[in-house]
């Protein structure tokens, strides 16, 4: 019978900074987390699709009662997949962005029409859509449209949309049948523009109305209009992306040729100096030099006449950093310290008095976030390299109206709350429960009133010095407000992708990370307030080089009129993927991707059988894409992919026990020189599946560690007899099994002195 018996009392966190020897704390696991100061093993994962494009760059979760769209950023697109209050998907689809119209092509020329070009002709919908006020200039010849230039670019089309023209738009002849379809609009996402995005108002996906949508480089896409889908998610990595905002239209506008001021019936939105003018018969670099009632006048003199046209008035708001709205103020930021702001609830407008702009801070500014201060006045927060900056709505009037110490109101204030912090990436900042935390180049911070370091004794050196700086960009945070955890993912080593997570538990006021688990090599997430699961994107590919873009480079001819629902597309380097095609009129007039399959090159032509009557049809990838998978977290206890049930490795091991470090229960700065011999180890867990226990340990600090085990047991166990001795001695318990999971109890050792006496020098 043993001596003594001790509870095993390590303390809770896993301490990674500092010597063995010379911990309190655990001193490794994976895949671990500590409640009510003991260790349990963090919930498992699911993979909701292996298709999503990737590696994902930003993550958003909206809410829709019964469903809820989680919204992915990759280099070149956003896409949507609706999962169910489970997180069962339902599909990925391309989110699809409108914009002014870029160009058309001409399906039918159609027959009968009076021959001539023709001025001023509205673009109109064959059927219902969504776009407006574009006008072009029409040539027929032959009886047949021949060609068709957009002048007027309108706002809110689509590609893909059919359009066409009233005969008596061209000439009053009786023509019919003609028939044009959108090739472009001037859309974000487009690899050979990543430099000007531009982002327009749309149909809100529930049917409410307009939005307007911004685009976020590294982050956030924000919705204005729609309280509801506060932001959405988009992202382009290694290149500088700039934002562009606030572009509008002004209708019943009387343009006449040569003159340098122009009226409108009623001007419904702002329009100051210095916006970009764009419209038909205006010069290219037309800005606006004065407004005055309905009278604009304009830099450059208009070239044409015209009694009734649309303008665009473009506020070219264009940054670098990003996007928040902070209600009913939109905020815009970016280099040299850029904060910029609309009026009062209305995008279009930059230039009224309470729409500001600034330079507060010397660097750049990364991010923005919205902070209390209620509807009357809003507040925000925003990080630079080395600032934070609180900016809150605070109109004030200077002087006395008609005397001479009156000067115009201010309406926003701007606090430099430090400028001797530090910030290491845009989506490495996030709020819980009203108190900002976010990692800087050397430290952790938080904001709650004040700028604080949150002392970190336990692995920030783990963190700082193994961290990848070349990849700093790629760190982000996440949270878990189930267990008072938040989480901050990174490139460890020379990884290019995140492989390991940090974890500070505000709960349990502990640090500990997760191990380089697999479930730790994610690219973006989110927790949503609404959906109680954990969305993560995952950094493997599953499969490469997929077609993304195609575009048709031969229509064929002889094709039967119709849609062909995924047809399977043949030729090229790659295999697997399919389209759906439309011909018209015997040709095919458009290709939609729906499987993207995999191995294909930039420049591969590509056909399909049809019909089987139909000739030379051809597409020609443009573009490609890679594949990653899309997780839900928190959920099960292990890896599941499909009908794959994977174990999640889960550990932890406890500080040394030895007599020499005080003992088993208690450290203590004094100890006997004596082995510990452990001959009976008493579990208390609440336990699925089985555990193994390890022995591990060395006669001293610098020696290397000799282990024995496993010793296995499971929930039936009540005792585990052994003999084992080491001078430092530590026990480590795994989980390693389908459905396994623990939660440790309090642990009973019986333990007396060792057959072998203490070395001596």
């Amino acid at each position: 019978m043993t001596a003594k018996v001790f509870a095993l009392d390590t303390k809770p966190g896993i301490q990674r900074d500092g010597t063995l020897f010379d911990k309190e704390f655990y001193v490794d696991g994976r895949w671990v987390r500590f409640q009510r100061g003991r260790p349990r093993k963090i919930g498992g994962y699911r993979q909701i699709t292996d298709q999503l494009a990737g590696p994902s760059r930003g993550i958003f979760v909206v809410v829709r009662n019964t469903f809820n769209n989680v919204y992915s950023g990759y280099a070149d697109g956003l896409q949507v997949v609706p999962v169910n209050n489970n997180g069962v998907g339902a599909g990925i689809s391309d989110f699809t962005f409108a914009g002014p119209l870029d160009t058309v092509s001409i399906l039918d020329g159609g027959s009968g029409y009076a021959n001539g070009t023709y001025t001023n002709v509205p673009l109109n919908y064959v059927t219902s859509g969504t776009g407006s006020a574009a006008i072009g200039t029409v040539t027929v010849a032959g009886n047949t449209v021949t060609a068709v230039t957009v002048t007027a670019p309108g706002i809110r089309y689509q590609p893909a949309d059919q359009l066409t023209a009233s005969d008596a738009d061209l000439g009053g002849g009786g023509g019919t049948g003609f028939l044009m379809q959108v090739g472009s609009v001037d859309t974000p996402f487009l690899a050979s523009d990543l430099n000007s995005w531009q982002f327009d108002t749309f149909t809100d996906r529930n049917g409410s109305g307009e939005n307007l949508l911004l685009a976020h480089p590294s982050q956030d896409l924000v919705d204005i209009d729609d309280e509801t889908d506060t932001r959405l998610m988009a992202s382009i990595v290694g290149t500088t992306v700039m934002w562009a905002v606030g572009i509008f239209a002004v209708t019943d506008v009387a343009l006449t040729s040569g003159s340098v001021t122009i009226t409108t019936a009623a001007i419904t939105t702002q329009v100051g100096v210095g916006q970009l003018v764009k419209g038909y018969g205006i010069p290219a670099a037309t800005r606006v030099v004065s407004v005055v009632g309905t009278a604009i006048t304009l830099s450059n003199a208009a070239t044409q006449t015209l009694a009734n046209t649309t303008l665009t008035f473009d506020n070219e708001v264009f940054v670098s950093g990003g996007v928040v709205s902070l209600h009913p103020y939109c905020f815009v930021y970016g280099n040299n310290g850029l904060i910029r702001n609309c009026s009062n609830g209305n995008i279009d407008d930059w230039v009224s008095p309470d729409a500001n702009e600034v330079n507060v801070a010397t660097g750049k500014i990364l991010q923005g976030l919205p902070v209390r201060g209620g509807s009357n006045s809003p507040s925000g927060l925003f990080w630079s390299l080395d600032s934070l900056i609180r900016v809150s709505y605070a109109p004030q009037s200077l002087g006395v109206a008609g005397t001479a110490n009156f000067s115009a109101p201010t309406y926003w204030r701007y606090d430099i709350i430090t400028s001797q912090s530090s910030f290491m990436s845009s989506a490495g900042v996030i709020e819980y429960d009203g108190i900002y935390y976010w990692v800087g180049t050397d430290r952790f911070m938080l904001y709650g009133g004040t700028v604080k370091e949150i002392p970190n004794p336990m692995n920030q050196n783990y963190f700082f010095d193994n961290l990848n700086y070349n990849q700093r960009q790629k760190v982000f945070v996440s949270k878990v407000p189930r267990f008072g955890e938040i989480w901050w993912f990174y490139p460890r080593g020379n990884a290019s992708e995140c492989t390991d997570c940090v974890i500070y538990n505000i709960r349990e006021n502990v640090w500990y990370d997760t191990g380089t688990a697999l479930g730790a090599r994610r690219s973006a997430g989110y927790f949503s307030q609404v959906f109680r699961y954990p969305i993560n994107s995952g950094t493997e590919l599953n499969a490469t080089n997929g077609v993304n873009s195609v575009s048709i480079s031969d229509p064929g001819s002889g094709y039967a009129d119709g849609t062909y629902l995924y047809e399977t597309l043949t030729g090229g380097t790659g295999s697997g993927a399919t389209a759906t095609l439309t011909v018209y009129a015997g040709e095919v007039i458009s290709a939609v991707i729906n499987n993207r399959g995999s191995g294909y090159t930039v420049g591969d032509l590509l056909g399909a059988t049809l019909d089987g009557v139909g000739v030379d049809f051809e597409l020609t990838v443009e573009t490609l894409m890679n594949f990653t998978s899309l997780w839900q977290h928190e959920i099960g206890k292990d890896e599941i992919q499909g009908t794959t049930v994977l174990a999640i490795e889960s550990y932890f091991e406890s500080s040394d026990l030895g007599w020499v470090a005080g003992g088993p229960s208690q450290p203590s700065p004094v100890g006997e020189n004596l082995w510990l011999r452990i001959e009976r180890v008493e579990p208390d867990f609440i336990l699925e599946g089985e555990m193994q226990l390890y022995v591990t340990g060395r006669p001293y600090a610098q020696e290397n560690d000799s282990t024995t085990g496993p010793y296995t047991f499971d929930a039936t166990t009540g005792k585990i007899d052994m003999k084992e001795q080491r001078r430092e001695l530590r026990l480590k318990f795994v989980s390693n099994q389908a459905g396994g999971d623990y939660q440790l109890g309090k642990v009973i050792v019986s333990a007396d002195s060792g057959d072998v006496r203490g070395y001596s020098t």
